[in-house]
């Protein structure tokens, strides 16, 4: 009851029973003898007196219904929401036991971010047994595999204390020749819907065949040449039983299957990402949320989406091939970066390529399919300006605008862009630092190089 009705409830009910005590004695004739109250004027007074004590109840009544129901029933309307919801948060204050105000809205999946799986997927025809893998690990660091018996599919890919890569700017093969394009890991490869930098490779089976017969690579001359290199050495055979069945031949669908199936076993997910997203909310720092932030919010996620941060992968959204816009930064062009036109061939306005995973980027430089850029902060500011088409600089300047004059409307639009700062890059690069496997980023030091004396 409201505080504020008591006394009135209080006062009226004593005048209630006083009331009722004169009523009782009037009727009684000890207030009101026969003599004063001559005929029938004891039962008017006493109908007066009652009447009037009727009158008090009803009222003291109405006083205790609106002294106890809620405000919102007396005005004839329902609390809304936002009341309901003001109630429970002082109902939440005066009280130590938890309270859900509201349901959670449901979270788009575009904003989700999910850790990567610790196996990777494996198709039916090869899976990855333990006799295949070992069978696929000897035959990656075999360079006999090569035609001047001197490259190996490590040479290229060091998985013993790199990253996965080599740190050149381009591969180099048999007799010293240098390709054409950068190494990518093989860390995490095994995620990759597309391989190669065009996205050519359609699984790691058809990949691995491609630098055995690659003039510039490996060198082989034929499919019959590698087979005829792997039977030469007698230490493959009980290896081939093992990984197939006894008196399996030795056939290059065989080679490049154990390969395959060894290359899977190279997943990196122990970065502090992986850590982060499972629930360990100190796994990153101030400026590694704030870059996981912006990496969302400047449309990053667009192309290098899922857990393994590549629109090409066997898990997460797809966004398998994307132009390269080289020609809106300078310094893409200055870089060569647009010389190269990948899956879209020579003649073509801009070039098209896989979107790589960005899985151990910090650990995998120099940058970009020809490996022109050395440092991460560098590629950051790069692809900003290209697939973002982003004002890269301080912050301090002020945003510039296009114009662009449509005839047909006869208008003149003004559109505004995004500005990158400083402060922006430092973050995105501090996230995809994050991105690191622990293991791999430990093995290679504190500045996270394997490959200095090399680059």
């Amino acid at each position: 009851m409201n505080g504020s009705a008591i006394p009135v409830v209080a006062y009226g009910a004593l005048f209630l029973l006083g009331g009722l005590l004169a009523l009782a004695l009037i009727v009684r004739g000890d207030l009101v003898p026969d003599r004063v109250a001559g005929g029938g004027g004891r039962l008017m007074l006493g109908a007066a007196l009652g009447f009037g004590l009727v009158s008090i109840a009803v009222k003291l009544a109405v006083i205790v219904v609106l002294a106890t129901f809620p405000r919102q029933f007396i005005d004839g309307q329902l609390p809304t929401a936002g009341e309901r919801l003001e109630r429970a948060a002082r109902q939440h204050a005066r009280s130590a036991s938890p309270l859900i105000v509201a349901a959670a809205k449901p979270v788009p999946e575009a904003r989700k971010w999910y850790p990567l799986p610790a196996t990777a997927p494996a198709p039916p025809d090869n899976p990855s047994m333990p006799a295949r893998v070992a069978l696929g690990r000897r035959l990656f660091h075999d360079a006999n595999l090569s035609a001047d018996r001197t490259v190996s599919c490590a040479s290229c890919h060091d998985v013993t204390a790199g990253a996965g890569g080599d740190g050149r700017p381009v591969a180099l093969g048999v007799g010293g020749q240098a390709g054409t394009r950068n190494a990518p890991t093989v860390y995490n490869a095994a995620f990759q819907a597309r391989l190669f930098w065009d996205g050519r490779a359609g699984s790691l089976e058809e990949q691995a065949s491609g630098p055995l017969l690659n003039p510039v690579e490996m060198g082989m001359a034929s499919p019959a040449d590698i087979e005829a290199r792997v039977r030469e050495d007698e230490a493959y055979r009980p290896l081939f039983d093992a990984a197939f069945e006894a008196g399996a031949p030795v056939t290059i669908d065989g080679i490049v299957k154990a390969i395959a199936a060894y290359e899977r076993t190279l997943v990196s997910n122990d970065a502090p990402y992986d850590r982060f997203v499972a629930g360990d909310e100190d796994a990153l720092t101030f400026a590694q949320k704030r870059g996981m932030a912006l990496f969302l919010s400047l449309g990053c996620r667009q192309c290098h989406a899922g857990p393994n941060f590549s629109g090409a992968s066997l898990v997460g959204p797809k966004a398998v091939y994307r132009p390269f816009s080289v020609s809106r930064s300078p310094r893409a062009i200055a870089f060569g970066l647009g010389d190269d036109k990948g899956r879209a061939g020579a003649d073509a306005a801009s070039g098209v390529w896989r979107v790589p995973s960005l899985r151990n980027v910090a650990l995998t430089a120099p940058y970009f399919h020809n490996g022109a850029v050395d440092d991460l902060a560098g590629a950051v500011r790069i692809m900003a300006a290209t697939q973002l088409n982003a004002l890269v600089g301080e912050a301090g300047e002020p945003p510039e605008m296009e114009l662009r004059w449509s005839a047909a409307t006869r208008t003149l639009e003004t559109i505004e862009r995004t500005r990158v700062t400083d402060r922006d890059v430092a973050d995105l690069v501090a996230f995809l630092e994050a991105l690191s496997g622990d293991r791999l980023a430990s093995r290679m030091g504190a500045d996270g190089q394997a490959y200095g004396a090399i680059k």
